[in-house]
């Protein structure tokens, strides 16, 4: 019954609680943003969500979109501008997603949304993260987020799928506090952001935003 009933009435009630007390914060980085980026302060990109469903992800741009020679995109790390730096360090990047789980696409808890390109890269265990709403913090955000491996991370997922409770929610949104104010786990060694996952076993790459 919670995980049908009340946890998307709550995940509607406190997100948009959380999102009209956090409007001035939110009003001050996009226009920060606004600035810096060219008039580009978000960053959206399709999702796939609860059965795969996909759905368009939002969050604030916190890398430029500057292209080598060739016309590729040149390496985050040469992207990421100093205030998107900061922002994505004390997790702000994270408030427009707050819209995501109004419109019932996410979740305030759950397996992070990830590329589309990974659906096919999953195995049929780590497909089952999808048994879930995503959700802007979850069981692999506060045991280690990017700092650990893929496959740790899948492992974290699918365990939440199969507990997902009230009581674990509650706990995990009360450990994401403590990561925020501590910055753990935002990148992974030697990377501004998460690498790319090419599947399980394979060398990784690193992804875009």
């Amino acid at each position: 019954m919670y995980r049908k009933l009340f946890k998307p009435l709550i995940d509607f009630l406190l997100a948009l609680s959380a999102f009209i007390i956090l409007l001035p914060v939110f009003f001050t980085v996009m226009l920060i943003l606004w600035i810096s980026n060219g008039g580009t302060p978000f960053f959206t990109q399709l999702r796939p969500g609860l059965n795969g469903r996909i759905f368009r992800l939002i969050k604030f741009k916190t890398m430029n979109d500057k292209k080598a020679a060739d016309g590729t995109l040149l390496p985050d790390e040469q992207r990421m501008t100093k205030i998107g730096g900061l922002i994505r360090r004390t997790s702000l990047d994270e408030i427009p997603q707050l819209l995501n789980v109004i419109k019932g696409d996410m979740s305030l808890v759950g397996p992070r949304p990830l590329l589309v390109d990974y659906l096919s890269l999953y195995n049929k265990e780590q497909l089952r993260r999808h048994e879930v709403k995503p959700g802007i913090t979850g069981w692999a955000q506060v045991n280690g987020r990017n700092a650990i491996s893929w496959e740790k991370k899948f492992e974290y997922d699918v365990w939440y799928a199969d507990r997902l409770s009230l009581l674990l929610d509650i706990k995990i949104m009360w450990m994401t506090v403590a990561k925020v104010f501590k910055s753990e786990g935002i990148s992974q060694n030697g990377h501004v952001t998460a690498e790319r996952f090419t599947g399980t076993g394979d060398r990784h790459l690193r992804t875009a935003e």
